[in-house]
């Protein structure tokens, strides 16, 4: 994660609380809690590990509290260059989560995997990620499948995953890999000269 040095921890926590990466919000057809996760939000070129740690054990953990619960994380839009925290962080992080946490966690939908994170889950996702929780990854390639277990009105989905929804409607094939998505533009930050504005800004109000 680099350029993380630039803003202070207080400010990088209050990027990730203004972007609103992770939420938990509303329950799944089962009752469960849902923890949603947008990829894209992640400023992972400002946020140290130590400081998402810090946030996700104080500030996301105690909302989800002791009972069983499911993750929808939306990959779509997500950049390597601009979200991705990398293979050690992810690691570091997984490590990091309470054992009880984990054992509570009963499913992560992994919206718009593409075949890149395919390819990267199948290679390193047993490294990273504990067994159990590899093991209840769901890929969901179109949102619409998301509501066979969530209920539709309990998480809320950026206006930009259903636009790529109708992208891949047209051009299936970019599900393979085999056709960009250059139609459109995802998370191109404007320019500015502080971080914290520049991804508020990307923010769903």
């Amino acid at each position: 994660m680099s350029g993380v040095s630039s803003i202070s921890e207080a400010e990088q926590e209050e990027l990730l609380e203004k972007l609103e990466v992770f939420k938990v919000k509303g329950k799944d057809k089962q009752g469960r809690k849902i923890l949603r996760i947008i990829g894209k939000f992640f400023p992972a070129r400002f946020v140290s590990v130590e400081v998402l740690k810090k946030y996700l054990e104080e500030r996301v953990f105690p909302k989800v509290g002791k009972r069983k619960f499911t993750v929808v994380y939306v990959h779509t839009g997500v950049q390597r260059s601009e979200n991705f925290p990398g293979i050690s962080a992810l690691r570091s992080i997984h490590d990091a989560i309470p054992a009880n946490v984990r054992d509570n966690l009963e499913a992560v939908y992994f919206i718009h995997p593409g075949l890149q994170a395919r390819l990267f889950l199948a290679t390193f996702g047993r490294f990273l990620f504990s067994s159990g929780v590899y093991g209840k990854l769901r890929y969901v390639t179109r949102v619409d499948y998301l509501w066979e277990n969530v209920k539709r009105n309990e998480v809320e989905i950026p206006e930009f995953v259903f636009d790529h929804d109708e992208d891949l409607e047209y051009r299936p094939m970019m599900d393979y890999g085999l056709e960009s998505d250059h139609a459109r533009v995802y998370g191109v930050p404007p320019t500015m000269d502080s971080p914290v504005s520049t991804y508020s800004m990307r923010c769903i109000s």
